[in-house]
């Protein structure tokens, strides 16, 4: 059994979807690594560490995915829309895919996965269960973004972070304000704060406050009336616009105090709330920063244009896109640990256990024997069952 690591083909995607130090792994399961030349260069791994932990280095593209049983990708299919078309075209038919797939994104490409008969599994999906920590992806990824997107805000952001004591007077600390206390938020609060400045983070889920407070910052409480705020899988939902009005309404106060917003809400399949107004920014100081994460998902600021930064009101609106890829070495070695840990459980005796009997499988899995089988994104995507 081949499994084939392709190098990336999404515009600007520096991540690998295996490391060298995770091939032995897949070696020892009975399982034969194919790697494309130069998969890992842009990341930091060489083709020479590839070989000296077992991996065969391959030229072509084609070949590669020609020889392949289980592809390992990192934006596959409807997560690559200009080139995941052309991947599918070249997978043998029966083969596995696993990878991030924007499964919301695209009908077209789920029955171009269909029709390829391809077994295609969605690391979006993955249940956020005790037992699938080590394959949560987006949490992952969702760690870096939070991260860099402090370091973003600090970088443009034209006054220091922490309070300082000088010869010539007393710097006072910056003001961050931190929308989501998700994975995300909850990396930018920790890196805010260990940067010095005053934090405050919000979410529509008051049981974190625990978790904002343990990492040094304030909870703003809106004393929203509650709504239930993830679903079972443990992804958040979307609200009522009834919720998002009076939201906005109570953060306005909040934002206009801050010197740097950072934004991180989204939820999975939808468009992500639109919780910073423009007559926010207006209201904010000059020389303010607001980090958009959200920016791909169409923003939670209503002047965020995803992949730019944009200057109004003497505010910088900045919209980062594919913010994991811009830290390849390390969001790589992340992702590799989460995709090597889901498909190795898949693989029984020398041959893959495609039955989904388990609840990860069972939750993760997008397309199979020539149909789409999640029944969450034909019901999303209002395909027929």
């Amino acid at each position: 059994m081949i499994t084939g690591i392709p190098m990336e083909s999404f515009p600007d995607e520096k991540r690998v979807a295996i490391i060298p130090a995770h091939v032995p792994a897949l070696i020892n399961a009975g399982v034969t690594v194919h790697v494309q030349k130069n998969a890992g260069r842009a990341a930091g791994f060489t083709d020479e560490a590839y070989r000296e932990k077992g991996a065969k280095i391959v030229n072509d593209r084609k070949r590669l995915f020609a020889a392949a049983d289980i592809i390992l990708q990192v934006r596959a299919a409807g997560a690559n829309p200009d080139n995941g078309l052309q991947d599918i075209k070249l997978m043998k038919k029966g083969s596995l895919l696993i990878g991030f797939l924007n499964p919301y994104s695209s009908s077209d490409m789920l029955n171009a996965l269909a029709k390829a008969n391809v077994t295609s599994f969605a690391m979006e999906l993955i249940p956020r269960i005790t037992r699938a920590q080590s394959m949560d992806a987006l949490s992952s990824m969702a760690s870096i973004s939070g991260y860099k997107a402090a370091l973003m805000a600090a970088c443009a952001l034209p006054r220091l972070y922490p309070m300082m004591m000088t010869a010539a007077g007393t710097i006072t600390p910056a003001h961050v304000f931190v929308i989501g206390a998700g994975v995300a938020g909850l990396q930018a609060v920790a890196t805010a704060h260990r940067v010095g400045a005053v934090v405050n983070a919000y979410d529509v889920r008051p049981a974190v406050k625990e978790q904002v407070e343990s990492l040094g910052a304030k909870f703003v409480e809106l004393n929203l009336e509650s709504e239930t705020a993830q679903d079972k899988g443990g992804y958040a939902k979307e609200m009522s616009k009834q919720f998002y009005d009076k939201q906005r309404e109570l953060m306005a106060r909040v934002i206009a105090e801050s010197d740097v917003v950072i934004s991180t809400a989204s939820v999975p399949g939808k468009k992500a709330p639109l919780l910073i107004t423009e007559e926010m920014v207006k209201s904010m100081k000059p020389g303010s920063v607001i980090v958009d994460l959200a920016a791909e998902q169409g923003g939670n600021c209503v002047l965020t244009k995803p992949g730019r930064t944009v200057e109004k009101y003497d505010v910088r609106i900045i919209g980062p896109v594919n913010l994991p890829a811009t830290m390849p070495y390390h969001a790589s070695q992340l992702y590799s640990k989460n995709v090597s840990s889901f498909l190795l459980p898949l693989i029984k005796e020398n041959c893959l256990d495609l039955s989904c009997r388990d609840e990860i499988a069972a939750e993760t899995i997008l397309t199979h024997e020539g149909k789409v089988a999640n029944e969450r994104v034909k019901q999303a995507l209002g395909l027929q069952s």
